[in-house]
């Protein structure tokens, strides 16, 4: 019987030397399996989250006083900090991103950014059609209460043809201008791969130690991007340049206070999902473009 060739053995993974407990279930690798147990609901999660903050939040302006900001500093020279009011929720994207990097890698973060940007689009294709519509002259507006009292923005008013008042309101919330649906998907596209490069290279370069470090810092650099495209994009020319200048720092500044505030809520969750997935993924030698494919396991 002839003898078989001898196999060569498998080459050593180079982030098993990154692997602090090698009896705590959890194996660090740069080669992802080809499964997860989880990552189709973090998917989910975060694309909910993405829209759900373009559709609710985008559309109003909100505030907060700081009583001991000193008086004429900027961007609040009276202590008003003027900001979106999508950003109390939109940085929650963020933090799943960085646990989609965290915990299953690059390539499989840009999948997901891919598929965020891909509903983005749907959003605002499905927006500009269904505010293009002719209203219906019957159409009463959400707040008339189901037959109760019409209220005064109510179509009732023959004096106002077609809905016009509805109609109206309908577009304030749920319309764009195309400056900005082009800006938001731009900024979040770009952004997003950023965050997902910079949480990804800084894992390796810390060993995978100080989590925070690493969550903050690609927020840093990833909302900055983010921010210094949408705004200059949506509203430049629009607003004053002052006006851009000031939301434009004042909500990335909100943006990373938020994501350290939110550190013990993205340790509990990477530290679960580590376990429950049985892996410490680290993209030593991972293609990083963001029109790359996923390596084989």
């Amino acid at each position: 019987m002839e003898n078989a060739a001898p196999t060569a053995p498998e080459p050593l993974d180079p982030a098993a030397a990154f692997d602090r407990d090698p009896t705590d279930g959890i194996i660090a690798t740069s080669r992802p399996p080809v499964t997860f147990r989880y990552y189709d609901l973090v998917m989910a999660g975060f694309v909910a989250i993405l829209l759900l903050s373009n559709i609710i939040g985008a559309a109003k302006l909100t505030y907060v006083s700081v009583p001991f900001w000193p008086e004429g500093w900027w961007p609040a020279p009276d202590g008003t900090f003027i900001y979106g009011a999508g950003i109390l929720f939109f940085p929650l994207g963020y933090v799943i991103g960085d646990v989609l990097t965290e915990i299953y890698g690059f390539a499989k973060a840009r999948r997901v950014i891919w598929v965020g940007t891909a509903a983005m689009i749907f959003l605002a294709f499905m927006s500009y059609i269904v505010t293009a519509l002719p209203p219906f002259d019957g159409w009463e507006c959400a707040a008339s209460g189901f037959g109760g009292e019409r209220p005064a923005t109510s179509n009732a008013d023959p004096a106002i043809p077609g809905g016009a008042i509805c109609q109206l309101t309908y577009e304030s919330v749920f319309g764009s201008t195309w400056r900005i649906v082009v800006a938001s998907i731009t900024a979040f596209w770009a952004g997003e791969f950023v965050n997902s490069f910079v949480m990804a290279k800084m894992k390796v370069w810390t060993r995978g130690h100080a989590l925070w470090t690493r969550t903050i810092g690609s927020t840093f650099v990833g909302q900055g991007v983010d921010s210094l495209i949408f705004y200059p994009v949506a509203f430049y020319g629009i607003w004053t340049t002052d006006a851009v200048l000031t939301v434009m720092v004042t909500n990335w500044a909100l943006k990373v206070v938020w994501e350290a505030v939110l550190t013990p809520v993205t340790y509990l969750v990477v530290n679960r999902l580590k376990a429950a997935e049985g892996v410490d993924l680290y993209d030593i030698d991972t293609d990083f473009s963001p029109f790359g494919s996923e390596k084989p396991a």
